[in-house]
Formats: C-alpha cells, structure tokens, sequence
C-alpha cells in the first residue's frame, strides 16, 4: 500500500475524521502505521473505545480500496494529501483540513493565493451582476476564485473568472460520480480546463444535508478571504461566513438594500464587523494589491471603444443591437457556440460595452 492509498482508506473509514486522524497521528507517526496497527495499540490513544479501534483496525471489511482506486482511475481524476507540495497551505491550517482531495482538472501553485466567493442559490439580478463584475476583476488581477459549483451566486462566480481567462476551483458537496447539481456539468468540464472541480467524499457518495455545511469550510479555508455577495439572514452561505471567521480568514460583504431579505445577511455581516465592498479594488486595495488598470470600470460614464477586441467579442458586439435581445437569439446571430457565447458576453459586459438585463437578455451600450 502507497503511503497515498493509506491516507485515502483513513478517509474513507466512517467515524474517523481528520481531526481524530491527527491524534493518531501523533502517536503512531504516519497513515500507514495507523492501518496496521492492532486493537490494543490504538486503545493506548485517548478516546478511543473499542468500536474506533476495531473500526480501525478492521479498515479491510469496510473498505474496498481496490474498487474505489478503480473508478478514480476510470474518470481520470488524481489525489491530493495534506502532505503533497499543492495542497493550499491555508487549508491545512484549519480546525478539520480535508485528509484527501480527490481532483478532476489540475492544480497549481497559483491556486494557493485564492479568495472564496459565495452566496445565493436564489439569486437576484443584482446579486448575479454584481457576483459577475467582482470575481471577473479578481480572476484578472491573479487570485484563484474558489466556489461551490451550486445554482445562483457560485455558478456566476465560476462563469466570470472563466471569462476574464482566470483560474477557478470548484469545491463540490458530493463525489465526482453524484456531481450536483446536475446541470451545471458542462460548466464543471470547464472549470477542470482551466483550473479544477474538487471532492473530499468517496466517487460515488451522493449529496445530502451533512455534506454541504461541512463542504463550505474548504471554500471558507482555501484562500486569504472570503466574499459574500447575496444572502438572507438564513443561508447556508453565513454558515460559510462564520467558518471563515472561526479560521481567522478576512470576510467581505457586498451591501443591499434594506428593505430586501435577499441582502439581509450581507447587510448582517457589516454589522458584525465583515469589511462592506462594493468593487473588486476594494478587496484587492484590502488585501494590498495592485490591481490592474484593465478590468476596471473606467473613471467616465463613456464605455470604452469597441477596439482591440478578439474575434469571438467583435462577432458578438456586432450581433446584439440598441434593441434587448434574448441570448437565445444572439447565439443565432453570431453563429458561435453556445458556450463561447457565454463566457464572451461576459468579457463583453465587463468592458461596458453591452448591458446585461433580466431574463438573459443583452443589448449594447454604445
């Protein structure tokens, strides 16, 4: 057994958990001295009673670690431990690191400096424009944008770095085999194109309830900072927040009106002392960056020139008009793909060339 498969069969074993794989740890020096070791060596280890240790101990007849290195093979997915040179730093700084990542795409060293964006499943207009315009800036000036692949906020959080040609993790709720949702995996073979879907939880496990509160602390504990941008006073995505906060991480909060129960989480947050943001600057100027010139709105009302642009955005800009138009018709217009159509309009958006509406409808702006 490789030292690698020793620490996926601990993460795999029920009851165990990193934080009591770190006592065993301690004591017996390595993953796999713990599998080997006998009923009554791990019974030395406090609190440990004898159902932990026989479930340790008899990892075999509840682990088929074969099958399990079968479908990760098959899906040509790679595993990540604390040990390896690309697991995030910060991450393994928290109360309860991940033992093993499982990764479809490819990690780099650039993905350690990272801020995590949140919010909403049920988002608004506001909410995804807004979700759009700051992790589109942050994406460009560097920063790995980690999110959790769900509906709403994460899933324009995802879609703007991808369109500023930026690096974006996904960390999902479920194994790589139950992606959820559903929908969003032609957006998931994206994000593993340019950066990586990430799972803690056995290929086939399906999510539930338990799984997505515990998911939200590797997007709180992956970066410097997390971002939320829209939630009601009960959200999963304060659960995120308070995590964040509990992994001494720097929570930002994007403000809204008050008389809306969509922003009344973020508006909370402020309260309670998260730093209100209103443009990716602000984060980065926080976070002592330069940030730069390019992605940011210009200083006038006047958009800039439709110059210098690529070829799919030139084709696009000239397909949509003064007049609102559905993307639907726009995709028939330019003759691009469905998915180029996406993520340019949103390049396009970003250089205030084209005004994003309601209902996925677009028009120009000059």
């Amino acid at each position: 057994m490789t030292r690698t498969e020793a620490w996926l069969v601990l993460n795999l074993l029920p009851q165990v958990g990193p934080v009591r794989v770190r006592k065993l740890l301690q004591y017996f020096g390595s993953p796999e001295h713990i599998l080997s070791a006998k009923v009554t060596d791990l019974l030395q280890i406090e609190g440990f009673g004898l159902a932990q240790a026989e479930n340790i101990a008899g990892w075999e007849a509840q682990v088929d670690l074969a099958d399990e290195l079968k479908k990760i093979s098959d899906r040509g997915l790679t595993l990540l431990t604390q040990e390896d040179e690309l697991y995030p730093p910060l991450l393994r700084t928290i109360h309860n690191p991940p033992l093993v990542l499982t990764v479809w795409g490819e990690l780099t060293k650039r993905d350690h400096n990272a801020l995590g964006v949140v919010g909403s499943r049920h988002a608004t207009h506001y909410g995804l424009s807004t979700t759009k315009k700051l992790s589109f800036q942050i994406a460009y000036a560097g920063y790995t944008v980690i999110s959790g692949l769900a509906r709403g906020i994460d899933t324009a959080a995802h879609e703007a770095a991808l369109a500023a040609k930026g690096r974006t993790v996904a960390v999902i709720g479920s194994g790589m085999g139950q992606l959820y949702p559903p929908e969003n995996m032609a957006l998931a073979e994206r994000i593993a194109q340019n950066g990586a879907v990430i799972s803690e939880y056995p290929v086939d496990r399906i999510a539930d309830k338990q799984t997505f509160p515990y998911r939200n602390r590797i997007v709180a504990g992956w970066g410097c900072g997390l971002i939320v941008v829209e939630a009601p006073l009960r959200s999963g995505s304060l659960i995120t927040a308070q995590q964040a906060n509990e992994q001494g991480r720097t929570v930002y909060a994007v403000p809204g009106p008050i008389d809306k129960p969509t922003s009344a989480g973020c508006n909370r947050l402020i309260q309670q002392g998260a730093k209100l943001i209103m443009d990716g600057a602000d984060v980065l100027d926080d976070l002592q960056t330069l940030f730069p010139t390019a992605p940011l709105a210009p200083k006038t009302e006047e958009p800039r020139p439709a110059a210098n642009l690529t070829l799919e955005e030139e084709i696009l800009y000239k397909a949509i008009s003064t007049d609102e138009a559905h993307i639907n018709d726009i995709t028939s217009a330019s003759g691009l793909t469905p998915a180029t159509v996406s993520s340019t309009l949103m390049r396009l958006e970003m250089k205030r060339l084209i005004r994003a509406l309601p209902g996925r409808r677009y028009v120009r702006m000059v």
